[in-house]
C-alpha cells in the first residue's frame, strides 16, 4: 500500500498544518544554533569571546521565537478558514 493511498481521503490542509506544527520546534532550535555558531565564529576571528557569541545567540533566540510566532499565526489562520468553510 502506497502512502498516497493511505492519505487519499485526508484533508490536504490538515496534512499541511500537521507538517507545519512538526517543524515549530526545529525552527526554534535551528535559530539558536545558527546564531550561536555565527557568533562563535566571529569571536574566534575577532578574538572577542564571549561578546559576539552572546549577541548572536540572543538574535538567534529572537529569530526562533519570530519563526514560531509566524508558524502559529499561519496555523490559526488555516484553522479559522476551515471553520468558516464548514459553516
Amino acid at each position: 500500500m502506497r502512502l498516497s493511498e493511505i492519505f487519499a481521503g485526508a484533508d490536504r490542509r490538515f496534512l499541511d498544518d500537521l507538517s507545519r506544527a512538526g517543524t515549530v520546534g526545529l525552527h526554534m532550535v535551528s535559530g539558536i544554533i545558527v546564531g550561536t555558531a555565527i557568533g562563535y565564529g566571529l569571536d574566534v576571528w575577532l578574538d572577542s569571546f564571549p561578546w559576539c557569541s552572546g549577541i548572536f545567540m540572543l538574535l538567534g533566540i529572537v529569530s526562533g521565537f519570530r519563526n514560531v510566532y509566524l508558524d502559529a499565526k499561519k496555523l490559526t489562520a488555516n484553522r479559522q478558514k476551515d471553520e468558516t468553510e464548514r459553516k
